[in-house]
């Protein structure tokens, strides 16, 4: 099945969803929450599409693979962003953020 051959990378997906939603909501809370709109911003496409290639690889759907690549690039993305900012929730969210895009780069290399 395809969800258990893609089980490491769909943790990482989701753990990497979770990270991100919550460096979103805590940016908002920031005194500058205008130095954080990039952040956000990214959080919330990274979220978006690392839940969209979990679901691809638990379904076997044909276009994992390239979903996953763009994941990588996006979860790349938001972890430079993230580790710009020396709040712990940034600083959490880029190491999710890394280790996902790996665990992508690897399934997309498959």
């Amino acid at each position: 099945m395809a969800h258990e051959t893609y089980a490491s990378c769909i943790a990482a997906c989701n753990a990497c969803a979770d990270a991100c939603d919550h460096c979103a909501t805590a940016c908002l809370q920031e005194n500058d929450v205008k130095m954080m709109a990039r952040c956000i911003a990214l959080d919330i496409d990274c979220a978006a599409i690392c839940r969209l290639a979990a679901g691809a690889m638990a379904r076997g759907s044909e276009n994992a693979k390239a979903i996953c690549a763009l994941c990588a690039d996006i979860c790349q993305r938001c972890g430079d962003e993230c580790a710009q900012h020396k709040h712990d929730h940034c600083q959490q969210c880029a190491q999710a953020c890394r280790r996902c895009a790996e665990e992508c780069r690897r399934m997309a290399a498959m």
